[in-house]
């Protein structure tokens, strides 16, 4: 938890005296938390805002009710600090598995088509078997796709991400059961339904992601 807690300053560009101020308290008091005393929850909650991160990213012991195998996470099978941490074999897992449908928005997500050279004739197989599929890009040319590309200092490079991920789809573009979109929403998650499992990327200002079975 004190790595934790180090590590998230250090990201937010705060020192032991930076911290006490925006919280206010004395600068020895955030040096106990960074030897291992776990703050009141009312100060765990400013201390995460002020760091821009989560309560429970910082101290997850002092939260029971949403570690693993409690109530509210028992259908949590795993979780990953960033997308890349992800096996791939776990990705093209799921998309083999998937029988009913696949449901899948975000700004672009070529990755999903690289990792099965076949995979848009494999899911428009899918289709024709009866699954459902839904895909939804961002709009290339959408004012917001170049203002997620500066936050994420992409370097004028989403539109053309964007582009290239619908070029991959072929003819699964045109299967029936497919439905493919663009929207002009700003996101700060994407999602990756697979049947009953879906796996949820945070980014932005939280950085995470989930693997969840649900109903």
């Amino acid at each position: 938890m004190t790595q934790r807690l180090e590590s998230a300053m250090l990201r937010a560009g705060f020192d032991s005296a930076r911290l006490a101020t925006a919280v206010k308290v004395d600068v020895k008091t955030v040096n106990r938390w960074l030897a291992g005393r776990v703050p009141h929850r009312r100060t765990r909650l400013e201390v995460a805002l002020a760091l821009g991160e989560t309560e429970e990213s910082l101290w997850p012991s002092a939260r029971p009710d949403i570690q693993a195998g409690s109530p509210a996470t028992a259908e949590v099978l795993g979780a990953y600090a960033h997308r890349a941490d992800i096996p791939n074999d776990l990705w093209v897992s799921l998309i083999h598995k998937a029988t009913e449908r696949i449901d899948i928005i975000g700004y672009a997500y070529p990755f999903v088509f690289e990792l099965l050279p076949n995979a848009s004739e494999l899911i428009a197989g899918k289709c024709k078997a009866g699954a459902v599929v839904r895909l939804g890009f961002a709009d290339p040319d959408c004012p917001h796709v170049m203002e997620r590309d500066a936050l994420e200092q992409m370097g004028g490079t989403l539109p053309g991400r964007i582009r290239n991920a619908l070029s991959m789809l072929g003819p699964l573009a045109e299967t029936p059961g497919c439905t493919v979109g663009l929207h002009t929403t700003h996101l700060y998650n994407s999602v990756f339904r697979f049947d009953s499992e879906m796996i949820e990327v945070i980014s932005a200002t939280f950085i995470g992601v989930g693997r969840v079975r649900n109903g």
